[in-house]
């Protein structure tokens, strides 16, 4: 919302310059996102002057030569408007001014004539964008007038990010409103109290109609009848805010329906009535495929839950977001039928969306407005109408109407006020910062009554939104008491979970990984970049019910995704290797497992916590022998060891199949029995679809891993002093058997005198036989009590022995 600092100060003076008062307006909850200026930096050296005589240029068609009194005598100026002559009061700088754009105006010479100025267009002083010729100012103006006390010149403009709850502030009057709680300065009458005058003959009702078949979706439709309309363009002044606020003036009409939609937040339309069969207007939902062209020339299917108004022939505007060509205001009307009205916010979202169609008028409707405002808009309106378009207002107003919402009455309790903010603030400060705001109030002992006022109606519902207004008019900054939050003796500190999610975070770093925080949100085409087929419960998406966009509107399943959207912005970027890795929660749409959360929807959802991690390129610092192995599925393997080791969990692998992993370099991990996530390289096509030559990765489930984490029940020992037993040990199996089974049948067999067993080569060849492989493991058999005998030894080869035949295993000789 763009807010120009003169149309603000015409309601409420602030008495401060723009900068410091968008500082206050920050402090108090309305966030300013820049302080932003329109036209020359400076007034200086613009002024009225009046053009004495315009001859054409003796050697230029199109360029006439001016000589304009400017007030402090009269000057040559050449000038290249069609419309400039002889008589004009016009607007012009002198040598010296400088232009929006920063340039300094100097004299020169056009064709051999001598400039010393320049008469400008609208456009020039960025108050409209109509070039094609100059302004033309009152003529009562006197020459050498400064400009800056006839149009706004350097205009401060506050642009300002309104919350979705601060419908009031989408409006000019609001803002001010705002600004006269917060300051104390003045509020002017509001604009909406003076109706224009009825000078049209009859009744409105003899020129139009209005049916309304969805009451619950159009609470309130009211229209007025303006005859003897006359189009043309707008005064400079109403121009010149326009502009300044963001919007293309048009003419008087439709700029009238702009600008009172900006000053009170209710948007207007304007139908040309003589285009409205009979005028008999009606609002219903569309037929499913319904079509109709919208202002912005462009054709539209409706379906049928659109809201429409109609005319007898079919759609002339789309409820709450756009009008339709068909009854358009033109150079050619006369009479004018002014519709305000309410609809439902929800409706209109949900259309706005559908469609891909987003105005001024549908961001703020979908917020939902109070249908009391629609009169307000409609008095304001009707009385431009007749002041600029010398309109003739047809007495009466249809004004078709359900029930409207009770009035919302709260009670302010004054111990609830200092119970929650933790500070006094007297009776008399609250009902006279809420009364600033709008709200009627009255004393109730010690407790005030408030009745909130139609442009609040849905953001203050409760007692606690009173005190959020008391105190941030009050002055939370200023006045807020800085106290510790009252505890006790409770101290503070971590879960077990949080301490060991930590120690896995930290863990990942001291192996060389950055920790990086992805989007939770995604897109629905998702699962199949990460070739997921429909079947799986991963390819089933919660759906956000207000996207931020298309691309975001639903949530990540695995973290795969956001880590792989991340990889590829910093490959983009020229990065040759990376090592990532991002703990965060994944949502799945089913019902949660215990011990999971469980979102807040009508159907629960599953939200597990997961570990995940991918690299590419060397996992370790180049030196003077080189870069470095890039990482494959060994070398992520090994980290995810490292990690389960810090974390005292043994993990166990198995081949694996993930769609998005690499056929035949893919685990399964698994704790204990419980399944814990995959190991792998990326599938290439997956690769691909985000750009990215090659990448291995992991995720696991957070709740088996540090559910079997043993950190903080470490067991101490005595170190021995008792030699252990070396020895190595060939096994042949089958190729199929993973090698973590093999070791699981060693240790077996090797009972408590086998402190560790681990897998140092890998050997398959012809003397083996086809489907056979050998495998060596490194044995540490000893004893805390003694220095073992070699009879003790092979007693445990034995039974070694005789546990790898039960998996169809035996020792290599």
């Amino acid at each position: 919302m763009r807010v120009p600092y003169s149309w603000l100060r015409e309601y409420c003076d602030p008495g401060m310059e723009p900068a410091k008062l968008a500082d206050r307006l920050v402090m108090t909850g309305t966030e300013v996102e820049r302080l932003d200026r329109v036209g020359p930096p400076s007034a200086e050296g613009f002024v009225v002057g009046k053009v004495v005589k315009a001859e054409k240029h003796p050697k230029a068609d199109r360029l006439s030569a001016c000589l304009v009194d400017t007030g402090d005598g009269e000057r040559p100026i050449v000038c290249g408007a069609p419309n400039v002559a002889t008589g004009q009061t016009v607007a012009v700088a002198l040598p010296g001014a400088r232009m929006p754009n920063g340039e300094k105006l100097r004299k020169a010479k056009l064709r051999g004539i001598p400039s010393e100025g320049m008469i400008l267009a609208a456009d020039e002083l960025e108050i409209g964008d109509d070039h094609e010729g100059i302004i033309v100012l009152d003529d009562r103006l006197g020459a050498g007038t400064p400009l800056g006390e006839v149009l706004p010149l350097g205009e401060p403009v506050l642009e300002i990010e309104v919350t979705p709850n601060r419908t009031d502030c989408f409006g000019v009057h609001g803002v001010a409103r705002e600004i006269h709680a917060i300051t104390g300065a003045e509020l002017a009458a509001d604009p909406w109290a003076e109706d224009a005058p009825v000078e049209g003959a009859g009744e409105a009702s003899d020129y139009a109609s209005v049916t309304v078949d969805v009451p619950e979706l159009c609470q309130r439709f009211t229209a007025r009848v303006f005859t003897d309309v006359s189009i043309g363009p707008s005064p400079l002044w109403l121009q010149a805010r326009l502009a300044a606020a963001g919007q293309r003036p048009i003419n008087n009409v439709v700029d009238i329906t702009n600008y009172v939609m900006l000053l009170t937040a209710q948007p207007l339309h304007a139908f040309d009535l003589d285009k409205v069969p009979d005028g008999a207007l009606f609002v219903r939902t569309a037929e499913e495929g319904e079509k109709m062209t919208t202002l912005d020339d462009v054709e539209r299917s409706f379906d049928a839950e659109t809201v429409l108004v109609c005319d007898e022939n079919g759609p002339s505007g789309i409820a709450g977001i756009m009008g339709g060509q068909v009854s358009e205001v033109s150079e050619g009307t006369t009479r004018v039928l002014l519709e305000v009205a309410n609809w439902n916010g929800t409706n209109v979202l949900r259309t706005s969306r559908l469609l891909g169609l987003r105005s001024e008028a549908s961001s703020r409707f979908e917020k939902q407005l109070h249908p009391e405002l629609t009169m307000r808009a409609q008095r304001i309106a009707s009385r431009l109408m007749v002041e600029l378009c010398g309109a003739n207002l047809v007495p009466g107003t249809i004004d078709v109407a359900a029930a409207p919402p009770p009035p919302r009455r709260l009670i302010l309790r004054a111990e609830r006020v200092e119970g929650l903010l933790g500070m006094f603030i007297s009776q008399a400060d609250q009902k006279t910062y809420l009364e600033r705001l709008g709200f009627e109030v009255q004393e109730a002992g010690d407790d005030l009554e408030v009745v909130v006022p139609p442009d609040r109606y849905y953001d203050v519902t409760r007692e606690v939104d009173l005190i959020e207004e008391v105190a941030r008019v009050h002055g939370i900054d200023e006045h807020l008491p800085t106290t510790l939050p009252a505890v006790g003796g409770a101290v503070g500190g971590l879960s077990r979970e949080q301490r060991l999610r930590r120690r896995a975070e930290d863990g990942l770093r001291d192996l060389g990984f950055d920790q990086v925080v992805g989007w939770s949100f995604t897109d629905p085409g998702l699962p199949e970049r990460l070739r997921i087929p429909a079947d799986d419960p991963r390819a089933k998406l919660v759906l956000l019910a207000n996207p931020l966009s298309e691309d975001q509107s639903t949530m990540r399943t695995l973290l795969l995704g956001s880590l792989l959207d991340i990889v590829a912005r910093n490959t983009a970027r020229g990065a040759g290797k990376l090592a990532l890795f991002e703990a965060g929660a994944t949502y799945l749409n089913q019902p949660p497992q215990e011990g999971e959360f469980a979102g807040k929807q009508a159907a629960p959802f599953a939200e597990p916590l997961r570990l995940g991690a991918i690299a590419l390129g060397s996992l370790v610092e180049p030196s003077w022998r080189g870069e470095g192995e890039p990482a494959d599925f060994f070398s992520l393997k090994g980290v995810l060891e490292g990690l389960a080791a810090q974390l005292g969990v043994e993990l166990h692998f198995a081949p694996g199949q993930e769609p998005f992993l690499h056929p035949g370099r893919a685990a399964a991990v698994s704790i204990g029995a419980a399944a814990a996530g995959w190991l792998g390289e990326v599938h290439p096509l997956v690769c691909r679809a985000w750009d990215v030559d090659a990448a291995v990765a992991f995720e696991l489930d957070l709740a088996p891993l540090l559910g079997a984490a043993t950190v903080g029940e470490e067991r101490y020992e005595d170190v021995t002093t008792f030699p252990g037993v070396y020895q190595d040990l060939a096994v042949v199996v089958p190729a199929e058997t993973p090698a973590a089974e093999v070791r699981a049948a060693v240790m077996a067999g090797g009972g408590e005198l086998l402190r560790a067993a681990e897998v140092f080569d890998l050997y398959e060849g012809e003397q083996l036989g086809e489907g056979r492989k050998s495998l060596a493991l490194n044995l540490e058999f000893r004893a805390d009590d003694r220095t073992l005998t070699d009879e003790e030894v092979a007693e445990r080869r034995e039974a070694i022995k005789a546990k790898l035949d039960e998996i169809g295993g035996s020792l290599r000789e």
